[in-house]
């Protein structure tokens, strides 16, 4: 994964992409009716029971936009809430306010919405030694806000994107013969280029998992579209040799059959490409 430097920093180009898109040349509803001295005052209210998340996001768009802004935060991100409860307040400038109010909402109903899935995911995987995951289907733009969603309702974060873990996959085998041919050129390329980075091999079938077996190196098998019989047949084949991931329309009514089946992830793409905004509200007071 990412560093937490290099992850503050796709979080400060997410928010400086959003002002541009949304402000432009100006806020010109605002400056055309409210004072440039005028004082306000916000709460940012809860409108759907669910899993708050994007607290601190909203406190770097605030700080974005007007660094003068007073935030006084009353619940944590992480935390599990009802209709009606208040997140914070924000206090300031009021064309401040308004510039910042549909930015943090955005980023908040979404953050919200995946904690609160992906915390469905980590309840029901109680009591077994497997982790949810994300992946990379992500909206384009804004896959650190998703995947820090993720983490923040429990689960953990897969790979960032194409540069911080190998990941060879059905097309990747494909294109390039076989499964042997694939590890054997990529542990090649990491050596030519001195990177260390982690191999993932997906495995359509058993057959294709012992392949796998007798290369080297490998750091996870993903078992992919696998029935849970066949998993737990996988999973016994690999044993200790490297890590276990099953993933392929797994969803809320099969998640723990394929947990118990002893892999050590589970990655889900619904987790952030198949989420409701959760309902959340800026009002003046």
């Amino acid at each position: 994964m990412i560093s937490q430097l290099e992850f503050d920093k796709e979080i400060d180009l997410i928010i400086a992409n959003a002002i541009r898109e949304d402000i432009g040349d100006g806020d010109h509803t605002s400056l055309a009716c409210i004072p440039k001295t005028a004082h306000g005052k916000a709460k940012l209210m809860v409108k759907e029971a669910g899993i708050i998340a994007g607290v601190n996001f909203a406190k770097h768009v605030f700080n974005y936009v007007d660094s003068s802004l007073s935030i006084n935060i009353i619940i944590n991100e992480g935390v599990f809430v009802n209709e009606g409860d208040i997140v914070f307040y924000v206090e300031g400038a009021s064309q401040s306010i308004l510039r910042a109010e549909r930015l943090v909402l955005n980023g908040m109903q979404r953050m919200s919405a995946i904690a609160t899935k992906t915390n469905v995911f980590v309840n029901l995987l109680h009591g077994t030694k497997t982790k949810i995951l994300d992946t990379r289907k992500t909206t384009p733009g804004i896959r650190a806000l998703e995947k820090w969603a993720v983490s923040i309702g429990g689960g953990e974060n897969h790979r960032f994107g194409l540069f911080d873990m190998i990941m060879l996959k059905d097309n990747h085998i494909d294109f390039c013969g076989s499964i042997t041919k694939a590890i054997i050129n990529t542990q090649q390329y990491l050596k030519n280029t001195n990177k260390d980075l982690k191999i993932i091999v997906e495995a359509r079938s058993l057959g294709e998992i012992e392949e796998i077996l007798r290369c080297e190196g490998v750091f996870r098998i993903l078992i992919d579209n696998f029935s849970v019989t066949d998993t737990v047949k996988a999973v016994k084949m690999i044993g200790n040799k490297c890590l276990t991931e099953s993933s392929g329309n797994i969803d809320e009514t099969t998640v723990r059959k394929y947990a118990e089946c002893g892999v050590n992830y589970i990655s889900s793409g619904a987790l952030t490409h198949s989420v409701h905004n959760m309902d959340l509200s800026l009002k003046a007071i």
